[in-house]
Protein backbone atom coordinates (compact mmCIF):
# COMPACT_ATOMS: atom_id res chain seq x y z
CA UNK A 1 0.00 0.00 0.00
CA UNK A 2 1.21 3.58 -0.94
CA UNK A 3 0.53 7.02 -0.37
CA UNK A 4 1.57 10.37 -1.44
CA UNK A 5 3.59 12.72 0.59
CA UNK A 6 2.81 16.17 1.22
CA UNK A 7 4.55 18.97 -1.40
CA UNK A 8 6.70 20.95 1.36
CA UNK A 9 7.91 20.39 4.65
CA UNK A 10 9.42 22.58 7.73
CA UNK A 11 11.78 21.40 9.61
CA UNK A 12 9.89 21.31 13.17
CA UNK A 13 12.76 22.05 15.34
CA UNK A 14 12.75 18.45 17.30
CA UNK A 15 15.24 15.92 16.47
CA UNK A 16 13.00 13.19 17.02
CA UNK A 17 9.89 14.23 14.70
CA UNK A 18 12.29 15.78 11.95
CA UNK A 19 10.03 17.42 9.18
CA UNK A 20 6.60 18.40 9.23
CA UNK A 21 4.17 19.18 6.55
CA UNK A 22 4.46 22.98 6.16
CA UNK A 23 1.22 23.98 6.12
CA UNK A 24 1.16 22.37 10.03
CA UNK A 25 0.68 24.24 13.23
CA UNK A 26 3.69 22.70 15.96
CA UNK A 27 2.05 23.66 19.25
CA UNK A 28 2.86 22.96 22.85
CA UNK A 29 0.64 20.37 24.38
CA UNK A 30 0.06 22.84 27.30
CA UNK A 31 -1.28 25.94 24.68
CA UNK A 32 -3.96 23.27 23.26
CA UNK A 33 -4.61 21.18 26.38
CA UNK A 34 -5.57 21.68 30.19
CA UNK A 35 -4.87 18.86 32.08
CA UNK A 36 -6.28 17.41 35.09
CA UNK A 37 -5.04 14.70 37.64
CA UNK A 38 -6.49 11.64 40.26
CA UNK A 39 -6.60 10.92 42.98
CA UNK A 40 -7.49 7.53 45.38
CA UNK A 41 -10.64 7.71 48.27
CA UNK A 42 -9.45 6.29 51.23
CA UNK A 43 -9.91 2.63 51.58
CA UNK A 44 -10.84 2.33 54.95
CA UNK A 45 -14.01 4.14 53.85
CA UNK A 46 -16.42 2.01 52.79
CA UNK A 47 -19.06 4.38 51.49
CA UNK A 48 -15.99 6.02 49.36
CA UNK A 49 -16.18 2.93 46.84
CA UNK A 50 -18.78 0.63 45.33
CA UNK A 51 -20.35 3.47 43.34
CA UNK A 52 -21.26 4.76 40.01
CA UNK A 53 -18.52 6.73 39.47
CA UNK A 54 -15.84 5.07 36.96
CA UNK A 55 -12.71 4.98 38.43
CA UNK A 56 -9.94 4.87 36.09
CA UNK A 57 -6.28 3.39 36.62
CA UNK A 58 -3.61 2.21 34.65
CA UNK A 59 -5.09 -1.46 34.69
CA UNK A 60 -8.07 0.27 32.70
CA UNK A 61 -6.10 1.23 30.09
CA UNK A 62 -6.13 -2.11 27.93
CA UNK A 63 -8.39 -0.43 25.06
CA UNK A 64 -8.64 2.39 23.16
CA UNK A 65 -11.99 3.29 24.23
CA UNK A 66 -12.67 3.55 28.10
CA UNK A 67 -16.72 2.74 29.13
CA UNK A 68 -16.24 1.08 32.37
CA UNK A 69 -13.50 0.52 35.28
CA UNK A 70 -12.56 -2.22 37.31
CA UNK A 71 -13.25 -0.14 39.85
CA UNK A 72 -15.85 2.54 40.88
CA UNK A 73 -16.37 5.03 43.68
CA UNK A 74 -19.07 6.84 45.23
CA UNK A 75 -19.52 10.73 44.82
CA UNK A 76 -18.41 10.67 48.76
CA UNK A 77 -15.41 9.05 47.32
CA UNK A 78 -15.14 11.55 45.11
CA UNK A 79 -15.61 14.81 46.90
CA UNK A 80 -13.26 13.26 49.40
CA UNK A 81 -9.86 12.65 47.03
CA UNK A 82 -7.90 14.88 44.51
CA UNK A 83 -9.59 13.03 41.73
CA UNK A 84 -11.93 15.14 39.93
CA UNK A 85 -14.65 14.59 37.15
CA UNK A 86 -13.25 14.13 33.74
CA UNK A 87 -15.91 15.15 30.68
CA UNK A 88 -16.27 12.43 28.45
CA UNK A 89 -13.59 12.88 25.12
CA UNK A 90 -10.95 13.72 26.87
CA UNK A 91 -7.79 11.95 26.23
CA UNK A 92 -6.38 9.64 29.06
CA UNK A 93 -2.70 8.80 29.85
CA UNK A 94 -0.84 7.21 32.37
CA UNK A 95 1.90 8.71 33.77
CA UNK A 96 3.20 6.31 36.61
CA UNK A 97 3.48 2.93 36.40
CA UNK A 98 5.47 -0.20 35.15
CA UNK A 99 4.21 -0.33 31.97
CA UNK A 100 5.96 2.36 30.96
CA UNK A 101 8.91 0.75 30.43
CA UNK A 102 7.83 -0.16 27.43
CA UNK A 103 4.56 0.90 26.22
CA UNK A 104 3.01 4.69 26.43
CA UNK A 105 -1.28 3.91 27.20
CA UNK A 106 -3.55 6.20 26.16
CA UNK A 107 -7.48 5.95 25.42
CA UNK A 108 -10.63 8.34 24.76
CA UNK A 109 -12.78 7.96 27.70
CA UNK A 110 -16.50 7.69 26.57
CA UNK A 111 -18.16 8.32 29.93
CA UNK A 112 -17.33 10.73 32.55
CA UNK A 113 -14.86 9.22 35.06
CA UNK A 114 -12.64 9.75 37.81
CA UNK A 115 -9.06 9.10 37.70
CA UNK A 116 -6.02 7.73 40.43
CA UNK A 117 -3.31 9.40 40.79
CA UNK A 118 -1.04 7.41 37.97
CA UNK A 119 -3.28 8.73 35.74
CA UNK A 120 -3.77 11.92 33.70
CA UNK A 121 -6.31 13.61 31.47
CA UNK A 122 -5.76 15.94 28.31
CA UNK A 123 -8.49 18.39 27.44
CA UNK A 124 -8.26 20.09 24.52
CA UNK A 125 -9.81 23.63 23.92
CA UNK A 126 -10.05 25.86 21.36
CA UNK A 127 -10.91 23.89 18.39
CA UNK A 128 -7.18 22.97 17.89
CA UNK A 129 -6.77 19.25 18.55
CA UNK A 130 -9.12 16.16 18.43
CA UNK A 131 -8.41 13.88 21.54
CA UNK A 132 -8.29 11.06 19.06
CA UNK A 133 -6.04 12.88 16.86
CA UNK A 134 -3.65 12.81 20.13
CA UNK A 135 -4.11 9.47 20.81
CA UNK A 136 -2.74 8.02 17.60
CA UNK A 137 0.23 10.42 18.08
CA UNK A 138 1.61 8.92 20.96
CA UNK A 139 0.59 5.56 19.59
CA UNK A 140 2.44 5.93 16.64
CA UNK A 141 5.31 7.90 18.62
CA UNK A 142 5.45 5.76 21.71
CA UNK A 143 8.86 4.73 21.81
CA UNK A 144 9.98 8.08 21.22
CA UNK A 145 8.12 10.23 23.40
CA UNK A 146 8.78 7.46 26.41
CA UNK A 147 12.54 8.53 26.33
CA UNK A 148 11.58 12.46 25.92
CA UNK A 149 9.30 12.19 28.53
CA UNK A 150 10.59 9.89 30.65
CA UNK A 151 11.06 11.52 34.38
CA UNK A 152 14.83 11.40 34.99
CA UNK A 153 16.00 9.44 38.02
CA UNK A 154 13.05 8.70 39.21
CA UNK A 155 12.73 5.08 41.14
CA UNK A 156 9.77 4.37 39.78
CA UNK A 157 9.00 4.53 35.86
CA UNK A 158 7.01 8.14 35.21
CA UNK A 159 6.36 10.65 32.80
CA UNK A 160 7.88 14.00 33.98
CA UNK A 161 4.28 16.78 33.24
CA UNK A 162 6.87 19.41 32.21
CA UNK A 163 8.03 17.18 29.88
CA UNK A 164 4.53 16.28 28.29
CA UNK A 165 3.11 19.68 28.78
CA UNK A 166 5.80 21.26 26.46
CA UNK A 167 6.00 18.94 23.95
CA UNK A 168 5.48 20.12 20.37
CA UNK A 169 2.66 18.79 18.86
CA UNK A 170 2.48 18.92 14.79
CA UNK A 171 -1.31 20.11 14.38
CA UNK A 172 -2.83 19.84 10.86
CA UNK A 173 -6.26 21.52 10.36
CA UNK A 174 -9.24 20.02 12.19
CA UNK A 175 -10.76 18.70 8.54
CA UNK A 176 -7.21 17.09 8.20
CA UNK A 177 -7.43 15.56 11.33
CA UNK A 178 -10.88 14.34 10.66
CA UNK A 179 -9.53 12.38 7.87
CA UNK A 180 -6.41 11.20 9.30
CA UNK A 181 -8.63 9.53 12.31
CA UNK A 182 -10.78 8.13 9.78
CA UNK A 183 -8.44 6.69 7.68
CA UNK A 184 -6.06 5.24 10.98
CA UNK A 185 -9.87 3.86 12.50
CA UNK A 186 -10.45 1.93 9.03
CA UNK A 187 -6.94 0.70 8.51
CA UNK A 188 -5.80 -0.24 11.98
CA UNK A 189 -9.72 -2.06 12.00
CA UNK A 190 -8.55 -4.51 9.72
CA UNK A 191 -5.02 -4.93 11.20
CA UNK A 192 -6.18 -5.86 15.11
CA UNK A 193 -9.05 -7.85 13.24
CA UNK A 194 -6.00 -10.17 11.73
CA UNK A 195 -4.15 -9.87 14.79
CA UNK A 196 -7.40 -11.36 16.52
CA UNK A 197 -7.30 -14.33 13.82
CA UNK A 198 -3.64 -14.99 14.57
CA UNK A 199 -4.66 -15.55 18.50
CA UNK A 200 -7.37 -17.32 18.16
CA UNK A 201 -5.69 -19.82 16.15
CA UNK A 202 -2.27 -20.20 18.30
CA UNK A 203 -4.96 -20.50 21.12
CA UNK A 204 -6.84 -23.33 18.89
CA UNK A 205 -2.97 -24.73 18.36
CA UNK A 206 -2.22 -24.81 22.43
CA UNK A 207 -5.52 -26.12 23.29
CA UNK A 208 -4.64 -29.21 20.38
CA UNK A 209 -0.78 -29.42 22.12
CA UNK A 210 -2.42 -30.15 25.54
CA UNK A 211 -5.13 -32.67 23.58
CA UNK A 212 -2.32 -34.31 22.30
CA UNK A 213 -0.10 -34.68 25.74
CA UNK A 214 -3.58 -35.43 27.89
CA UNK A 215 -4.24 -38.07 25.40
CA UNK A 216 -0.84 -39.62 25.05
CA UNK A 217 0.05 -39.97 29.04
CA UNK A 218 -3.69 -41.33 29.44
CA UNK A 219 -4.65 -43.70 27.04
CA UNK A 220 -1.27 -44.28 25.12
CA UNK A 221 -0.40 -44.43 21.15
CA UNK A 222 -2.47 -48.00 20.48
CA UNK A 223 -6.42 -47.12 20.09
CA UNK A 224 -7.16 -51.12 19.72
CA UNK A 225 -5.20 -51.69 23.12
CA UNK A 226 -7.17 -53.48 25.96
CA UNK A 227 -8.11 -51.01 28.21
CA UNK A 228 -9.39 -51.04 32.39
CA UNK A 229 -10.99 -48.97 35.26
CA UNK A 230 -8.33 -46.65 37.06
CA UNK A 231 -10.27 -46.70 39.67
CA UNK A 232 -10.16 -42.69 39.44
CA UNK A 233 -12.79 -40.79 38.43
CA UNK A 234 -11.40 -37.98 36.32
CA UNK A 235 -8.87 -40.16 34.60
CA UNK A 236 -11.38 -43.61 33.21
CA UNK A 237 -10.20 -46.12 31.69
CA UNK A 238 -6.35 -46.61 31.31
CA UNK A 239 -4.42 -49.11 29.16
CA UNK A 240 -4.68 -52.74 31.10
CA UNK A 241 -0.74 -52.83 31.29
CA UNK A 242 -0.41 -49.35 32.53
CA UNK A 243 0.09 -48.77 37.04
CA UNK A 244 -1.48 -46.41 38.55
CA UNK A 245 1.04 -45.00 41.09
CA UNK A 246 1.80 -42.23 43.36
CA UNK A 247 4.97 -40.11 42.43
CA UNK A 248 6.25 -40.97 45.92
CA UNK A 249 6.73 -44.63 44.99
CA UNK A 250 8.96 -43.44 41.69
CA UNK A 251 11.56 -41.62 43.36
CA UNK A 252 15.25 -43.16 44.28
CA UNK A 253 15.11 -42.45 48.23
CA UNK A 254 13.10 -41.26 51.38
CA UNK A 255 14.44 -37.48 50.24
CA UNK A 256 13.45 -38.07 46.69
CA UNK A 257 10.83 -35.09 47.05
CA UNK A 258 12.65 -32.48 48.83
CA UNK A 259 11.85 -28.81 49.21
CA UNK A 260 14.29 -26.20 49.13
CA UNK A 261 15.30 -24.41 52.65
CA UNK A 262 13.56 -21.87 54.33
CA UNK A 263 14.97 -18.46 54.31
CA UNK A 264 16.11 -18.15 57.46
CA UNK A 265 18.85 -20.85 56.32
CA UNK A 266 19.83 -18.35 53.59
CA UNK A 267 20.54 -15.19 55.20
CA UNK A 268 23.54 -13.07 54.23
CA UNK A 269 24.09 -14.21 50.30
CA UNK A 270 27.18 -12.98 48.79
CA UNK A 271 27.05 -10.62 46.26
CA UNK A 272 29.99 -12.11 43.50
CA UNK A 273 29.87 -15.35 42.15
CA UNK A 274 30.78 -18.08 44.37
CA UNK A 275 30.50 -21.04 42.30
CA UNK A 276 27.65 -22.49 44.02
CA UNK A 277 24.12 -20.92 42.56
CA UNK A 278 20.46 -20.59 44.79
CA UNK A 279 17.95 -21.84 42.66
CA UNK A 280 14.45 -21.17 42.14
CA UNK A 281 11.26 -19.93 40.16
CA UNK A 282 12.86 -17.97 37.69
CA UNK A 283 15.22 -20.74 36.72
CA UNK A 284 12.26 -22.97 36.30
CA UNK A 285 9.82 -21.43 34.96
CA UNK A 286 12.32 -19.90 32.34
CA UNK A 287 14.42 -23.59 31.82
CA UNK A 288 17.26 -20.89 31.94
CA UNK A 289 19.68 -22.29 34.78
CA UNK A 290 22.31 -20.17 34.10
CA UNK A 291 20.05 -16.52 34.65
CA UNK A 292 20.02 -15.40 37.88
CA UNK A 293 22.71 -13.81 40.52
CA UNK A 294 22.70 -15.28 43.96
CA UNK A 295 25.07 -17.27 45.08
CA UNK A 296 25.94 -19.39 48.25
CA UNK A 297 29.64 -19.70 50.32
CA UNK A 298 31.22 -23.04 49.65
CA UNK A 299 31.01 -24.13 53.05
CA UNK A 300 27.20 -23.54 53.09
CA UNK A 301 26.75 -25.24 49.96
CA UNK A 302 28.40 -28.29 51.97
CA UNK A 303 26.19 -28.00 55.14
CA UNK A 304 22.64 -27.68 52.42
CA UNK A 305 23.88 -30.36 50.35
CA UNK A 306 20.72 -32.21 51.28
CA UNK A 307 19.07 -29.40 49.06
CA UNK A 308 21.69 -29.88 46.36
CA UNK A 309 20.27 -30.68 42.76
CA UNK A 310 21.91 -33.34 40.84
CA UNK A 311 21.91 -33.69 36.82
CA UNK A 312 18.82 -35.24 35.84
CA UNK A 313 16.45 -34.00 39.07
CA UNK A 314 13.22 -32.14 38.46
CA UNK A 315 12.06 -28.86 40.08
CA UNK A 316 8.83 -28.20 40.19
CA UNK A 317 7.53 -24.56 41.71
CA UNK A 318 5.45 -24.60 44.40
CA UNK A 319 3.71 -21.08 44.39
CA UNK A 320 2.53 -18.54 41.90
CA UNK A 321 2.97 -20.24 38.63
CA UNK A 322 2.17 -23.87 40.03
CA UNK A 323 3.81 -26.72 38.76
CA UNK A 324 6.28 -25.25 36.42
CA UNK A 325 8.18 -28.35 35.91
CA UNK A 326 11.99 -28.26 34.53
CA UNK A 327 15.09 -31.13 34.25
CA UNK A 328 18.06 -29.71 36.12
CA UNK A 329 20.66 -30.02 33.45
CA UNK A 330 24.47 -31.50 32.97
CA UNK A 331 26.03 -28.09 32.04
CA UNK A 332 24.68 -26.64 34.94
CA UNK A 333 26.64 -24.64 38.01
CA UNK A 334 26.30 -26.95 41.40
CA UNK A 335 23.68 -25.13 43.84
CA UNK A 336 20.64 -25.87 45.89
CA UNK A 337 16.72 -25.10 45.06
CA UNK A 338 15.48 -22.48 47.29
CA UNK A 339 12.20 -22.71 49.25
CA UNK A 340 9.77 -21.60 46.56
CA UNK A 341 11.04 -24.76 44.34
CA UNK A 342 10.49 -28.58 44.99
CA UNK A 343 13.28 -31.02 44.04
CA UNK A 344 12.35 -34.37 42.74
CA UNK A 345 14.91 -37.37 42.25
CA UNK A 346 13.11 -39.94 39.70
CA UNK A 347 14.26 -43.32 40.01
CA UNK A 348 14.91 -43.80 36.23
CA UNK A 349 14.85 -47.67 36.45
CA UNK A 350 11.08 -47.29 36.66
CA UNK A 351 10.60 -43.80 35.01
CA UNK A 352 12.13 -41.40 32.91
CA UNK A 353 12.84 -37.96 33.73
CA UNK A 354 11.56 -36.69 30.62
CA UNK A 355 7.79 -38.68 31.07
CA UNK A 356 7.47 -36.97 34.67
CA UNK A 357 7.96 -33.27 32.79
CA UNK A 358 5.60 -34.22 30.13
CA UNK A 359 2.73 -35.37 33.11
CA UNK A 360 3.41 -32.76 35.05
CA UNK A 361 4.40 -29.71 32.93
CA UNK A 362 2.39 -30.14 30.36
CA UNK A 363 -0.73 -32.56 31.35
CA UNK A 364 -1.98 -30.09 34.31
CA UNK A 365 -1.61 -32.95 36.41
CA UNK A 366 -0.74 -31.24 39.29
CA UNK A 367 -3.18 -28.31 38.96
CA UNK A 368 -6.11 -30.76 38.19
CA UNK A 369 -4.99 -32.74 41.54
CA UNK A 370 -4.70 -30.41 43.92
CA UNK A 371 -7.79 -28.30 42.49
CA UNK A 372 -9.46 -31.42 43.31
CA UNK A 373 -8.27 -32.25 46.95
CA UNK A 374 -9.28 -28.70 47.52
CA UNK A 375 -12.48 -28.98 46.38
CA UNK A 376 -12.31 -25.78 44.38
CA UNK A 377 -10.50 -23.37 46.64
CA UNK A 378 -7.97 -20.96 45.73
CA UNK A 379 -4.74 -22.86 45.71
CA UNK A 380 -1.38 -20.57 46.95
CA UNK A 381 0.87 -23.39 46.88
CA UNK A 382 1.74 -26.98 47.25
CA UNK A 383 3.86 -29.01 49.74
CA UNK A 384 6.13 -32.23 49.58
CA UNK A 385 3.05 -34.47 50.38
CA UNK A 386 1.13 -32.65 47.98
CA UNK A 387 3.52 -33.53 45.31
CA UNK A 388 4.24 -37.27 46.90
CA UNK A 389 1.01 -37.89 46.65
CA UNK A 390 0.27 -37.15 43.21
CA UNK A 391 -0.96 -40.17 40.99
CA UNK A 392 0.73 -40.74 37.81
CA UNK A 393 -0.26 -43.55 35.08
CA UNK A 394 3.16 -45.38 34.52
CA UNK A 395 3.48 -47.33 31.35
CA UNK A 396 6.34 -49.74 31.11
CA UNK A 397 9.88 -47.58 29.76
CA UNK A 398 9.76 -48.72 26.34
CA UNK A 399 6.19 -47.20 26.16
CA UNK A 400 7.54 -43.72 27.70
CA UNK A 401 10.07 -43.62 25.15
CA UNK A 402 7.77 -44.83 22.80
CA UNK A 403 5.38 -41.88 23.60
CA UNK A 404 8.37 -39.45 23.85
CA UNK A 405 9.25 -40.17 20.12
CA UNK A 406 5.99 -39.68 18.65
CA UNK A 407 5.21 -36.41 20.68
CA UNK A 408 8.49 -35.02 19.69
CA UNK A 409 7.43 -34.31 15.82
CA UNK A 410 3.88 -33.38 16.96
CA UNK A 411 4.71 -31.00 19.40
CA UNK A 412 7.60 -29.65 17.46
CA UNK A 413 4.95 -29.38 14.98
CA UNK A 414 2.60 -27.71 17.10
CA UNK A 415 5.34 -25.42 18.00
CA UNK A 416 6.53 -24.05 15.25
CA UNK A 417 3.16 -23.21 13.82
CA UNK A 418 2.52 -21.09 16.97
CA UNK A 419 6.16 -19.37 16.30
CA UNK A 420 5.02 -18.49 12.89
CA UNK A 421 1.58 -17.25 14.39
CA UNK A 422 3.40 -14.87 16.37
CA UNK A 423 5.92 -13.72 14.45
CA UNK A 424 2.89 -12.96 12.05
CA UNK A 425 1.48 -10.90 14.97
CA UNK A 426 4.87 -8.77 15.34
CA UNK A 427 4.52 -7.74 11.91
CA UNK A 428 1.11 -6.37 12.04
CA UNK A 429 2.05 -4.76 15.40
CA UNK A 430 5.09 -3.20 13.49
CA UNK A 431 2.63 -3.04 10.31
CA UNK A 432 0.08 -0.76 12.62
CA UNK A 433 2.74 0.95 14.72
CA UNK A 434 4.43 2.51 11.30
CA UNK A 435 1.37 3.62 9.66
CA UNK A 436 -0.16 5.42 12.65
CA UNK A 437 3.22 6.95 13.20
CA UNK A 438 3.53 7.92 9.48
CA UNK A 439 -0.02 9.41 9.17
CA UNK A 440 0.11 11.86 12.35
CA UNK A 441 3.50 13.11 11.48
CA UNK A 442 2.84 13.87 7.96
CA UNK A 443 4.74 11.32 6.55
CA UNK A 444 1.97 10.48 4.19
CA UNK A 445 -1.22 12.21 2.83
CA UNK A 446 -3.88 10.08 3.38
CA UNK A 447 -7.10 12.60 2.37
CA UNK A 448 -7.23 10.96 -0.65
CA UNK A 449 -7.95 7.48 1.14
CA UNK A 450 -11.01 9.19 2.87
CA UNK A 451 -12.35 11.38 0.52
CA UNK A 452 -15.79 11.74 2.33
CA UNK A 453 -14.14 13.59 4.80
CA UNK A 454 -11.03 15.12 3.68
CA UNK A 455 -10.58 18.16 2.32
CA UNK A 456 -8.01 20.56 0.31
CA UNK A 457 -6.40 17.30 -1.23
CA UNK A 458 -2.77 17.97 -2.87
CA UNK A 459 -1.51 16.21 -5.32
CA UNK A 460 2.13 14.82 -5.05
CA UNK A 461 4.69 12.21 -5.55
CA UNK A 462 3.84 8.74 -4.25
CA UNK A 463 5.70 7.15 -0.95
CA UNK A 464 5.75 3.86 0.10
CA UNK A 465 5.44 2.72 3.60
CA UNK A 466 6.82 -0.50 4.98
Amino acid sequence: MSFPRYPEYNDSGVEWLGDVPSHWALEKIKYVASFMGGGTPSREEPTFWNGDVPWVSPKDMKTERITFSEECITQEGLSSSAAGMVPSGAALLVVRSGILKHTLPVAINAVQVALNQDMKALIFRGGKCRSEFFMRWVQGLNDRLLLAWAKQGATVESIEHEYLANARLPLPTMAEQTAIIAFLERETAKIDALVAEQEKLIELLKEKRQAVISHAVTKGLNPDAPMKDSGIEWLGEVPEHWEVKRLKYLVRSSDGIQMGPFGGMLTELPASDTGYRLYGQENTISGDFNRGSRWIEPERFAELERYALNSGDLVITRKGSLGSCRIFPSDARPGIADSDTIRIRPDNEIVLSNYIVLILAEAEYIKTQTELSKRGSIISGINTEVVANLTLLLPPLSSQEEILERLGFELARIASLVDEGEAGIRLLRERRSALISAAVTGKIDVRAAVPEVASNKVEAPEKEVA
